[in-house]
């Protein structure tokens, strides 16, 4: 009997870690065969004070807007400030000020807390956040913003500043290698056999990691050659330009909803067309 699944045949690189498990069986659900490589987890700052300081300074009401810029970076406030007793406060004080947020993730985590944005970037990027803002009075106004690991995010702080703006950030998580090198060394090399028709990305540290390690085992001309080889698909704008910084083309994306359904239902529509 014909299997009419549109990856039926294809095999897939999988770096995702946090929902490593959800996407890969998104796209075995179409018929792929997924080689699961996590690159990347997600820990807890090291240090909890500053974490403790800010949301105590949220929930005192000393902000007018909060900027999200990630739901990983919401989840991540909400469980401290359960841990020391303050989260009705935490909530009570996001129901009051006037929400920012920058893609679907941290607005489904508002929504889960019975909250709306006030505020969504048309686009989910930095410049997105700073052209919605761009359109409102922030003159004095004090907001709170949620940074994420590897980026300070100076273009959005220096906007604040310039528009008269009192910024408080604050970084409640950190990135650290989830696999053994050698697990991103065998991906890179299958990548530039030719053994995977796909791989796809969904965050941009994943991408940062095959840089590390191709550096680290002289492995960049085997990226490079990976990179023109293989079918890269990005989950987002952010995604695709970090993959397009490290010298690869961006071949599927969603048009509109940055999340992993459209992703995989995009990957499924460009292999499943490009079937001999």
């Amino acid at each position: 009997m014909e299997d009419n699944r549109s990856l039926t045949g294809r095999r897939i690189l999988v770096p995702e870690s946090r929902e490593l498990d959800l996407f890969a069986r998104m796209l075995e659900a179409q018929g792929a065969e997924t080689l699961r490589c996590p690159m990347v987890t997600i820990l807890d700052a090291d240090e909890p004070a500053p974490i403790e300081a800010w949301l105590r300074r949220l929930a005192a009401g000393s902000f007018d807007d909060l900027v999200v810029l990630t739901g990983e970076g919401l989840r991540r406030l909400l469980a401290v400030a359960k841990r020391v007793g303050i989260e009705d406060e935490v909530v009570a004080a996001l129901k009051r000020l006037r929400t920012v947020t920058r893609g679907p993730k941290p607005a489904r985590v508002l929504r889960e807390l019975g909250l709306l944005p006030g505020i969504a970037a048309t686009e989910p990027t930095t410049d997105g956040v700073i052209a919605a803002l761009e359109q409102e009075n922030m003159v004095g106004r004090r907001v709170g913003v949620q940074l994420y690991p590897g980026n300070p995010n100076h273009a959005l702080l220096d906007f604040l500043r310039r528009a008269a703006a009192t910024a408080d950030a604050i970084l409640p998580y950190r990135y650290a290698s989830d696999s053994e090198t050698g697990q991103v060394e065998a991906a890179i090399h299958a990548m530039a056999d030719g053994t995977v028709d796909a791989v796809a990305f969904t965050s941009t540290p994943q991408v940062n990691r095959l840089k590390e390690v191709a550096g680290l085992r002289g492995l960049e001309e085997a990226l490079r050659q990976g990179l023109a080889r293989t079918c890269i698909a990005a989950v987002g704008p952010v995604v695709a330009s970090s993959i397009e910084a490290l010298g690869g083309t961006v071949a599927v994306m969603p048009e509109s909803s940055f999340h992993m359904k459209p992703l995989v239902n995009a990957i499924a529509e460009k292999l499943g067309a490009a079937k001999p």
